[in-house]
């Protein structure tokens, strides 16, 4: 890379507004070394796309390599539980057994469990929305856009309502090991997260296995007794990765996104004058104007060219979601927020077989949570002050976001 890109995950003001550059690194080449991080840094759509669906890529080559056999350095023996409970899960399981284990897993979260929760997720949102307007305002993120998904998740789980103020704590320690290279400290929670996680994971499931119900971890538990094809491993790690990545992205989303729309006031005045006949599409525009998953790392298992540069086996790929959203060469002014945008194949969820199998659930979240505060009887939000980021760069979310009405 040209000295003059600042491609520094670590610093505050990249995380703050990583676009600019983003945009010289597109300007400079298709695959680009970064020597900080290690990685091909991967900035345009295309390619993005591309190598999401490429099988010579993965998120994982032990099912093909052993760690000193692909140049790698096994993980320190104290992390194995997290390495257990991340590796198999969806997100970095691979083929035969990510086929298999999708299909179950889809089996019990289809549409029609996602119709079925519709109308408990809108007065959720509606419930969340109203204490924020009776408090003449507070923090968003911790009102309203982190307590609806975890709800939304653990009532889709079958978690019990006194045990999910568990599930944000645990989740926010995990996450902190998909940051680019985690320290010692972070890993610690992490791994004592994985280890509580799990095992309340596993007495739950021996509940309901003596008592089903209408739950995913009930039609989970079907799916192991049929013939055993899902492993009570593979059921727990499902069930931590539909936590994680099924509220993460879907908080940072909605405080990001209100965020934006503060700071494009015509914007929001437009979609508070006619949310029903603006939300679905505004809410794609959020999602790809500034998205909270910004990079998504894959290893190179056979060595593949990439605008005439050679990625050799063993190497990692940095995909950089955040840049691909905003490539000229796909979207029509892509720095520009249009919440009428139609032409919006945005790649936040993904793509390949790893695409986001909750995006509809958290499509429905985020339509809700929007409408319930842009409801037309709720006087409009302000923003109190200009809110700080948290420290991470990969799943990049806002500390807080104080509003007032």
């Amino acid at each position: 890379m040209d000295d003059g890109v600042r491609f520094d995950p670590w610093s505050a003001a990249f995380v703050a507004d990583p676009y600019p550059a983003y945009r010289e690194l597109r300007g400079q080449g298709r695959a680009l070394w970064c020597e900080a991080t290690g990685q091909w840094l991967i900035p345009h759509y295309a390619d993005v796309s591309a190598l999401l669906r490429d099988r010579r890529l993965a998120r994982t080559y032990l099912h093909r390599f052993g760690h000193e056999e692909f140049g790698q350095v096994a993980p320190p023996p104290q992390h194995e539980p997290f390495h257990v409970l991340n590796g198999h899960g969806l997100l970095d399981l691979e083929e035969p057994d990510h086929g298999r284990v999708r299909r179950l897993v889809a089996k019990a979260f289809t549409p029609r469990t996602v119709e079925r929760l519709a109308p408990a997720v809108h007065r959720m949102a509606g419930e969340l929305a109203g204490r924020l307007f009776a408090d003449g305002g507070g923090d968003l993120l911790s009102t309203v856009a982190e307590p609806l998904p975890v709800a939304v998740i653990a009532e889709l789980l079958g978690i019990p309502e006194g045990d999910r103020g568990l599930l944000r704590p645990w989740s926010a320690a995990i996450c902190g090991m998909f940051e680019l290279k985690p320290d010692e400290a972070t890993a610690e929670r992490a791994v004592r997260a994985c280890v509580e996680f799990d095992g309340y994971l596993r007495g739950l499931i021996a509940e309901r296995r003596r008592d089903p119900g209408e739950d995913l971890i009930s039609a989970l538990i079907a799916a192991h007794d049929e013939g055993g094809r899902l492993s009570e491993q593979e059921m727990v790690s499902t069930c931590v990765l539909l936590l994680n990545a099924g509220h993460e992205a879907t908080v940072n989303t909605t405080a990001n996104g209100w965020w934006t729309l503060f700071r494009h006031p015509q914007q929001l005045a437009a979609l508070r004058a006619d949310p029903a006949a603006v939300l679905s599409t505004a809410v794609e525009e959020l999602m790809r104007f500034d998205t909270p998953l910004q990079m998504f790392e894959r290893w190179v298992l056979d060595e593949i060219e990439v605008g005439g540069t050679v990625l050799p086996r063993g190497s990692e790929v940095a995909l950089l979601f955040g840049s691909a959203n905003r490539d000229p060469a796909r979207f029509a002014r892509p720095d520009e927020l249009d919440l009428v945008r139609t032409d919006n194949p945005h790649i936040t969820f993904g793509a390949g077989i790893h695409y986001c199998l909750g995006a509809p659930l958290a499509r429905l979240e985020l339509a809700a949570s929007f409408g319930a505060l842009l409801a037309a009887d709720r006087p409009p939000l302000r923003l109190v002050r200009e809110p700080q980021w948290q420290e991470g760069y990969v799943i990049r979310g806002l500390r807080e976001l104080l509003v007032e009405c």
